[in-house]
């Protein structure tokens, strides 16, 4: 069986830190069985390394091995890329194609960034996953694969759950070994062998004398956050070798290299979607303007209710909370004031009118009711017209910003003819 080092020699895999190691055993242990695995690790880790070990180290090793980054192929064509598709299927398909879980019959593939598929394509993976059957795009004829899956994602599968992004089935089919990389930041003692390495590398592409770090220099490097992780810390090496004449490298120099929003080793905020948090800030103000609305309307009418049975004086004495609310706190405000105010509002100018009739009484209550249903369609409209504009159309999309179904969506259209 094949020893962690051995791995890291034949996979030019740098470091000693714990969780590096305990991450390529993993690796090592799962490898002969055909298992899914998923693996962990933020973007610039060096995740694509784990499947490449799973793979030469299986039976299907001899098989054909298909790396797919999910993230970089567009919506409408993945299922054609990764099932294939029939002649004549859609527009543009002039011949048959194999996808790729076809033509890695028998070998490995790997799903990079899978959190972005579909949700369309992720139930298409599921049935691969569960007995290898999959469907061309364009065809009724149910055909059979052998692959081996193995995934990686950068984000948080559990939240991308919540969010109805991902299919909580396909999760546990993927993770039934999860592998975590950790990120370059707590491998601090293996941040500068990295380095090296990757300095001798570009002093023998670029035929120069490899670069040598000061002690401030080295550590700059292990403070540093590294958001990009090993990604970024090569290409700062590799931007130092080929810029700098001095190849004595001090924590001046090497500073100059970091972006400066990034110095510390604090925590960075990340600031939420601007797109999506602007249309959601005005909606959370509209309702609570026609929440308040109604709020108030209730209010007007259980006081009209109460003047019309008992009289000014009276409502006065039996609520005086709620006639404090709507017509102010002020002390200067006289009960002789209020009454006025309260029969303008509620009685007719006709004072021969018998007040007594329970028809009349309830008349300005349902009046009050009906403008506030028009008020409330005609925000409802308003906010369905914006939507369907900002999404150019696409009643999915609307219907998402909206926080209802599409369904929901299409009976309002209908229903308010627009």
């Amino acid at each position: 069986m094949e020893t962690v080092q051995n791995i890291k020699q034949r996979f030019e895999i740098i470091g000693n830190d714990p969780k590096l190691n305990r991450a390529i055993e993993k690796a090592i242990q799962v490898a002969p069985t055909d298992i899914s695995v998923l693996v962990t690790g933020e973007s610039g880790v060096g995740k694509e390394n784990i499947p490449r070990i799973i793979h030469s180290l299986s039976h299907r090793k001899h098989g054909k091995y298909i790396a797919v980054n999910c993230g970089a192929i567009p919506e409408g064509t993945i299922d054609s890329e990764l099932f294939g598709h029939e002649k004549g299927a859609f527009t543009g398909a002039t011949s048959t194609r194999e996808g790729y879980f076809e033509v890695a019959n028998g070998g490995t593939i790997f799903l990079d960034e899978v959190g972005e598929l579909p949700l369309t394509t992720q139930v298409r993976l599921l049935r691969i996953l569960e007995n290898g059957e999959f469907l061309k795009v364009g065809s009724s004829q149910v055909q059979k694969t052998d692959v081996r899956i193995v995934a990686a994602t950068n984000v948080n599968l559990f939240n991308a759950i919540e969010k109805g992004k991902f299919r909580e089935d396909l999760y546990y089919r993927l993770s039934t070994v999860d592998i975590a990389l950790p990120p370059l930041r707590d491998r601090k003692e293996d941040i500068h062998l990295l380095f090296r390495k990757f300095a001798a590398d570009f002093a023998h592409k670029y035929k120069m004398p490899p670069l040598k770090l000061d002690d401030n220099a080295v550590q700059l490097l292990q403070k540093y956050r590294w958001s990009g992780n090993i990604r970024q810390l090569r290409n700062v090496a590799e931007q130092i070798s080929v810029l700098e004449t001095n190849r004595d490298i001090s924590g001046a120099t090497l500073q100059a290299y970091l972006p400066s929003t990034e110095g510390s080793n604090l925590p960075s905020v990340i600031k939420s979607n601007k797109s999506e948090s602007d249309f959601s800030t005005e909606r959370d103000i509209l309702y609570k303007v026609l929440f308040d609305m109604k709020s108030d309307l209730n209010d007007l009418k259980k006081l009209t209710l109460e003047l019309m049975k008992s009289g000014a004086a009276k409502a006065q004495d039996i609520n005086p909370n709620l006639i404090q609310k709507i017509y102010g706190s002020k002390e200067e405000d006289s009960e002789i004031e209020f009454e006025e105010q309260a029969v303008t509002a509620v009685m007719p100018t006709n004072h021969n009118e018998n007040y007594n009739n329970s028809e009349d009484n309830y008349l300005f209550a349902e009046t009050i009711e009906e403008e506030e249903v028009l008020r409330l369609e005609q925000k409802e409209i308003e906010m369905i017209k914006k939507s369907l504009e900002k999404n150019k159309g696409k009643r999915k999309a609307a219907a998402d910003e909206l926080g209802i179904s599409e369904r929901t969506l299409y009976r309002k259209i209908k229903q308010f003819d627009l």
